[in-house]
C-alpha cells in the first residue's frame, strides 16, 4: 500500500512533475513539447509552423478578489492563458472557456464575465471560440489558448547561456503590493490597482521578441520573479546575478511603502500576478531586443555553481530564494 500524501505537501511543481511522468507523449511524433516542461505544450501542425497550447484554471477565493468586476474575472481568466502563449513568442489563435457557477447566480454575472474574456482575446488578435457551461459549489473558469509560432522563433525555457543578460518587460511586484494593499485596506492609485485586476499580457511584446532572434530563452513570470528564475537556472544548469537597484519598481509602490524600503525588493522578488517576460538575451544582441519592446535588464546569467542571488545597494551578496506564488496550498 502507497503512503498518503496529501497534495498539499508535494506542491504544485512536484505535483505536475509526478504527474508529467504519467502521460506518455513519446508515442505521438507531432509533439514537440508535452506536459510539464514549458509555459504551453508545442505541436508539430506543418512545415513551418508549431501550434501552442495552455491551460489554466481559476477560483473565486484563491484567484480574484473580492473587489473585482465581473469584467475584470473574465479578462484575468484570459490574460493568464494568452501570457502563456506570449511566453513561446506565438501569435494567439483562439480562446475556450470551461465556467461553473452556482445554481442562483445572476445572468447579468455571467454576461460581464464574458464580456471581459470578448475584451482580452481582441486585445490579443483573437476570439473567443468556444468552451462549456455547468453548476458548481464556487465560480471556478478553466481557460485554454492556442497560438500559432514560426518554427524559426519558437522561443522555449531551455537555452540560456552563461554570460547572457537576463531582462524583464514591465514592473516587477506591482500586482502583489496591489493586493498588499488590498489586504491591509491601503488605498492606492487604479495605475497600481489595474496590475493585480486587469494583468495585461505581452502577446504584442513577445512576438517581436521572437523576430529579433536575440532572446536565448523565456517564460513568463505569473508565480514571481524569484521562483521563474529558479525554473530557468534549474532547466539550463546555470544561476543569475541580479542588481538591486535594477529591479524595475513602480514609482506608485513606493509612495505607500514608507516605513520599510526593504519590502519594496520583497514584492519585486516573491509575489507574483504580474505576467510579465523574463528572458535572457545574447549581450551582442542587447540593442536588437531594446529597440524591439521597452526592457529592463536586471542581471547576468551565471555559472551554476555560483547560484541564483542578488547583489544588494550596500554592496552585500543574498541568495534568492526558491519561493513565490504557488497553489495547491504551499
Amino acid at each position: 500500500m502507497n503512503d498518503y500524501i496529501p497534495v498539499s505537501e508535494i506542491g504544485e511543481r512536484s505535483l505536475i512533475k509526478r504527474l508529467s511522468g504519467i502521460f506518455n507523449v513519446g508515442c505521438n511524433p507531432d509533439i514537440l513539447i508535452g506536459s510539464g516542461t514549458d509555459d504551453c505544450a508545442v505541436i508539430n501542425i506543418s512545415e513551418d509552423e508549431y501550434m501552442v497550447v495552455t491551460t489554466d484554471m481559476l477560483h473565486r477565493k484563491t484567484d480574484f478578489p473580492v473587489l473585482m468586476t465581473p469584467w475584470q474575472i473574465g479578462w484575468m481568466s484570459a490574460a493568464v492563458n494568452f501570457s502563456d502563449v506570449a511566453s513561446m513568442g506565438a501569435r494567439p489563435i483562439g480562446f475556450l472557456s470551461a465556467m461553473g457557477f452556482s445554481k442562483d447566480t445572476d445572468i447579468t454575472f455571467v454576461e460581464g464575465i464574458s464580456r471581459g474574456m470578448d475584451d482580452c482575446a481582441k486585445f490579443c488578435g483573437t476570439s473567443v471560440i468556444g468552451g462549456d457551461i455547468d453548476t458548481h459549489d464556487e465560480l471556478t473558469i478553466t481557460g485554454t489558448a492556442l497560438g500559432r509560432v514560426q518554427k524559426s522563433e519558437l522561443l522555449t525555457r531551455k537555452g540560456a547561456n552563461v554570460g547572457d543578460k537576463i531582462c524583464v518587460t514591465g514592473f516587477a511586484g506591482s500586482a502583489g503590493a496591489a493586493l498588499h494593499a488590498i489586504a491591509n485596506n491601503i488605498e492606492i492609485p487604479d495605475i497600481l490597482l489595474n496590475k493585480l485586476l486587469e494583468p495585461v499580457p505581452r502577446v504584442a511584446e513577445a512576438q517581436k521578441l521572437a523576430r529579433s532572434g536575440a532572446v536565448t530563452c523565456m517564460m513568463d513570470t505569473s508565480d514571481g520573479l524569484a521562483i521563474s528564475l529558479h525554473d530557468l537556472a534549474d532547466l539550463n544548469d546555470v544561476g543569475f546575478r541580479l542588481e538591486e537597484d535594477s529591479l524595475p519598481i513602480q514609482a506608485e509602490i513606493s509612495e505607500f511603502i514608507t516605513s520599510n524600503p526593504d519590502i519594496l525588493t520583497e514584492f519585486a522578488l516573491y509575489t507574483g500576478g504580474d505576467f510579465e517576460l523574463l528572458f535572457t538575451v545574447s549581450p551582442n544582441m542587447l540593442e536588437i531586443v531594446q529597440s524591439a519592446c521597452y526592457l529592463n535588464v536586471i542581471g547576468d546569467v551565471v555559472g551554476q555553481e555560483v547560484g541564483t542571488s542578488i547583489t544588494c545597494r550596500n554592496g552585500q551578496n543574498l541568495t534568492i530564494n526558491r519561493k513565490g506564488y504557488l497553489q495547491l496550498g504551499v
